[in-house]
């Protein structure tokens, strides 16, 4: 009995040593899962552009990234994402900057007066150079996740009303306005003398459909893709009034688990792949506005001459706002020196 027992002990214990080196090939050749949320539609330029970023990374990792896209807030909305990313419970995002400002205060610069109705190459000159580069390393100090590189592009942020018409600036005197949270949206609104209101994307054509607010802050592409025109959506001023743009986020220990040359991958397919996903935007921001006007949307744009007159009148009190966001003063010399006023 004991010489029995032994054999098997034994055959069991060489077994196991000999299973051993398959054993850690197996779980060594498992690939990482990285989970990406979204809170915007699947149609929204955000979603198409992640979806083919995302597609190109397991192709080119060869398989050993596996990724998941959740959509629409399924995971988390942006307001709540830059959190979970901290805390390990998505992989990654690209969540607007207005949302990390609870975080990062000079992450939503590009709401300064001094981009207010300038165009979109003087926007990039900014969130590209140092002003840009001053915010990365403030999020992967404070926060400590990896900055993939260059902003995505969501498209200027205009006016839009339910029953108001919105014929000139004036007539968002009075009117309670949707904003999509930060400092500096909530200050815009104010100066033209409307009332802010701070709603979560996903909750926004209900709350619109309600008579939350009278009206909102949000780009052609994203009234059209959430189909906003279902909700009541009958007007927009377009002003131009500032650029949404949001950062691509990873979570850092799972970057660290990438290691250099997969890390290397990735970070070259979002260069890569970076100015073709804003041309897209811009285009798809040309043809949210068109399929708008189809659902009985009437535009009413502010001449350049007007925005420009706009503009002088806010940048008096640019550093006012900017201190009432908890931007550094510093980030605003950068800005100024990227684009001027």
């Amino acid at each position: 009995m004991t010489n029995a027992l032994t054999r098997r002990t034994f055959g069991a214990a060489a077994s196991a040593v000999l299973a051993a080196p398959f054993i850690s090939r197996a779980e060594a050749a498992a690939p990482l899962v990285l989970r990406c949320s979204l809170d915007t539609e699947p149609s929204h330029p955000r979603n198409v552009a992640f979806r083919d970023f995302l597609a190109k990374i397991e192709k080119a990792s060869d398989g050993k990234i596996q990724t998941k896209l959740f959509q629409s807030g399924a995971l988390f909305p942006d307001l709540h994402v830059v959190k979970a990313l901290v805390q390990g419970q998505v992989e990654m995002a690209c969540p607007g900057t207005w949302t990390i400002t609870g975080f990062v205060p000079d992450a939503d610069f590009s709401q300064l007066a001094a981009f207010y109705g300038r165009p979109i190459d003087l926007v990039h000159k900014a969130t590209d150079g140092s002003a840009g580069q001053f915010v990365n390393a403030e999020i992967a100090k404070k926060l400590h996740l990896h900055v993939l590189g260059g902003w995505f592009d969501l498209g200027f942020n205009n006016w839009y009303s339910t029953k108001k018409p919105l014929t000139s600036l004036a007539s968002l005197k009075g009117m309670k306005l949707r904003s999509p949270g930060g400092v500096l949206n909530s200050w815009r609104i104010r100066f033209f003398g409307g009332i802010a209101n701070v709603t979560a994307w996903p909750d926004v054509p209900l709350a619109m459909s309600q008579g939350t607010f009278d009206g909102l802050i949000t780009t052609n592409e994203s009234a059209n893709s959430s189909k906003l025109f279902d909700s009541g959506l009958r007007h927009s001023l377009q002003d131009h009034q500032g650029m949404g743009l949001y950062v691509p986020l990873m979570n850092q220990a799972f970057w660290a688990k990438l290691g250099p040359q997969l890390q290397q991958t990735v970070s070259k397919l979002w260069v890569e792949n970076l100015p073709a996903y804003r041309e897209n935007t811009a285009k798809a921001q040309h043809e949210g506005r068109l399929a708008l006007a189809k659902q009985g949307v009437v535009f009413v744009d502010v001449s350049q001459a007007e925005r420009d007159a706009v503009r002088k009148k806010m940048l008096p009190d640019q550093d006012k706002a900017a201190a009432g966001a908890h931007m550094s003063p510093e980030l605003v010399k950068l800005v100024m020196a990227d684009v001027g006023a």
